[in-house]
């Protein structure tokens, strides 16, 4: 019989033990792998959905909320700004390209995005059905939206004002599907695309309908003015939400936010430095988590370590009757080192298990997991150093008994008993 084997047969003469060893193990790597799967999908989700975007220019409050509503769509815009101010602004020799938004409404929970084409080009996504805005009224849907809403080409409906299911509707104006997007992992998947004239229209930003035209009037097909890119036509009074900024140069990062703040009614925040305070403070309790997730691993490792250490006293006579038939004191060291990493071995991968089977159980359970791209069915690279830690604690675990083992001196045991 192999080492192996015989580590194996000890280890199941004792189940109880071992099953308290392996379950206590694969409660605390669980832990740390949802917190790993959690925050490594969170990180790649923000870092793609802010990318190519320098700087959110919009109206004065929060600037982390004006990065969670203009760039990840998480929270409530700050306020509008005024259109001729934000068409000064682009004339900027620092700003090679501005994309505006125009927020404000919702259908049935996902958010009603006034923009242009130039915003879809930032998450490069791609038509897969119809196709992109052109007219006012006209959307196109995100992939997640048309398949949770079960919206088709040419459907109707009619946005609320809000950014709640229960907010008020607009009835005396609906939107028409036009389009569907492919879907792209960002956050164009959970939006409702239009061009900003389309969000005015229906605030009566602009009185392009005369009453007395009526019904017939309503749905004659307007052409937006801007749709592409850039910004549209529209009065004094015409307000946008925001700006997603990209600076032509370094320069722009230095000078642009500074003036923006001080010289203007706007407020200039940074996606990259807003995101990261966003992770400092939801890392403390990430952060407490983990320790303690660590510290039902350290108190695994102390129970092998205890049950290895007891089983010894036990099995002295069973160590020097293999020391009599020839075994090596290296052999039986090897062997009870052998015991430490088969249960944590078996912990870990139970705790791989566990930790992929809540992530996944979490995120059916949160009905926006689909929005926030949360799943238990991948897998990170950090997992694989997760299972080498476990593993190492069984081997240190193991190492003072094995050394006794080591030391096990044959006459004086077979003399005793």
């Amino acid at each position: 019989m192999n080492l192996f084997s015989l580590s194996w047969n000890y280890i199941k003469s004792k189940p109880l033990n071992t099953l308290l060893n392996v379950l206590l193990l694969s409660l605390g790597i669980a832990i740390i792998l949802v917190l790993i799967l959690l925050s490594s999908q969170l990180e790649e989700k923000l870092a793609k959905d802010k990318r190519g975007v320098d700087l959110v220019v919009g109206a004065k409050g929060s600037p982390l909320q004006l990065i969670l509503a203009n760039v990840y769509h998480i929270d409530f815009p700050t306020g509008n700004i005024n259109l001729a101010e934000a068409k000064s602004l682009t004339r900027n020799r620092l700003i090679e390209s501005t994309i505006p938004l125009a927020l404000g409404d919702n259908y049935q929970g996902f958010r009603i995005v006034g923009t242009n084409h130039d915003y879809i080009n930032l998450y490069e996504g791609k038509i897969a059905a119809g196709e992109l805005f052109k007219y006012n009224l006209d959307v196109t849907l995100g992939s997640n939206v048309a398949k949770r809403l079960d919206l088709k080409l040419g459907d109707h409906f009619h946005g609320a004002h809000g950014m709640s299911v229960t907010d008020l509707e607009h009835d005396e104006k609906d939107y028409i599907v036009a389009g569907i997007l492919e879907p792209s992992g960002s956050v164009l998947d959970n939006l409702i695309l239009t061009n900003i004239e389309s969000v005015w229209a229906v605030h009566e930003h602009e009185e392009e309908h005369a009453q007395e035209d009526g019904e017939e009037h309503a749905h004659e097909k307007v052409l937006g003015s801007a749709y592409e890119t850039g910004l549209p036509a529209g009065d004094e009074d015409a307000e946008v939400t925001s700006l997603l900024v990209k600076f032509r140069s370094p320069m722009g990062a230095v000078t642009l936010p500074r003036m923006i703040n001080s010289q203007t009614n706007m407020q200039a925040a940074s996606p990259a430095f807003e995101t990261q305070r966003l992770f400092s403070l939801l890392g403390i309790g990430v952060n407490m988590l983990r320790s303690f997730a660590y510290i039902i691993i350290f108190i695994s490792g102390l129970s092998i370590f205890i049950s290895l250490y007891n089983a010894l006293k036990d099995r002295k006579y069973d160590l020097a009757i293999m020391r009599s038939l020839g075994a090596s004191r290296s052999k039986l060291f090897v062997h009870v080192v052998l015991e430490g990493i088969i249960i944590t071995t078996l912990g870990g991968l139970l705790g791989l298990l566990f930790g992929h089977g809540l992530m996944e159980l979490l995120a059916g359970y949160y009905e926006k997991s689909d929005e926030v791209g949360v799943t238990g069915l991948i897998f990170v690279q950090e997992e694989l150093y997760v299972l080498l830690i476990s593993v190492g604690v069984g081997i240190v675990a193991s190492l003072l008994p094995a050394f006794n083992a080591y030391k096990t001196d044959i006459s004086k045991v077979l003399a005793d008993d």
